[in-house]
């Protein structure tokens, strides 16, 4: 599938995916895969990592990775790719329920050194730095010395949090 707004320049981009509805592992896989599928070349992805909802609703835990892509796609046709991936895999975003258990949830964490602030996209992630379940496995697949665009921080290096456990599929 050709995808509009490519340029011609190769941009690493960091993503997070995340489910906790449904069999999690396959909604991730099958997240990447519809990724490559459109174009973009997944470099580097990390484990699956099980970490705890930060609602206060009850959910289900959520299984968690991070994958760095490489794309010729724009950040705004980036996002578009992976909103429309979300619905192909049946996610629906409730009106007012932001916080809502999800099939599949695909964020931009960081598009090159670029710092986005409009309407519908903000890179970095403005959440990026506050949430250990984005944070450990972005740390396992971040180049050496990647730091946060606006505040410096590092974040190949990440400390493993106890909301944010390893994950191998049972059985």
């Amino acid at each position: 599938m050709a995808w509009p707004f490519r340029s011609t320049s190769v941009v690493t981009a960091y993503l997070g995916l995340g489910s906790n509805l449904g069999d999690r592992a396959a909604l991730i896989e099958g997240a990447l895969a519809r990724l490559v599928l459109a174009g973009a070349q997944v470099v580097a992805r990390s484990p699956l990592y099980e970490t705890d909802p930060v609602t206060p609703d009850p959910q289900p835990p959520y299984l968690n990775a991070a994958a760095r892509v490489e794309t010729t796609l724009e950040a705004g046709a980036l996002l578009g790719l992976c909103l429309s991936i979300e619905r192909a895999l049946g996610r629906v975003r409730p009106a007012g329920h932001e916080q809502a258990a999800r099939l599949i949830d695909i964020d931009i964490l960081l598009y090159g050194d670029q710092i986005i602030d409009r309407p519908g996209l903000c890179i970095p992630h403005p959440r990026l730095l506050a949430r250990q379940f984005a944070r450990v496995p972005l740390a396992d697949v971040a180049e050496p010395g990647l730091r946060h665009p606006v505040t410096g921080d590092r974040l190949d290096l990440a400390t493993l949090h106890p909301s944010v456990r390893r994950w191998s599929r049972p059985g």
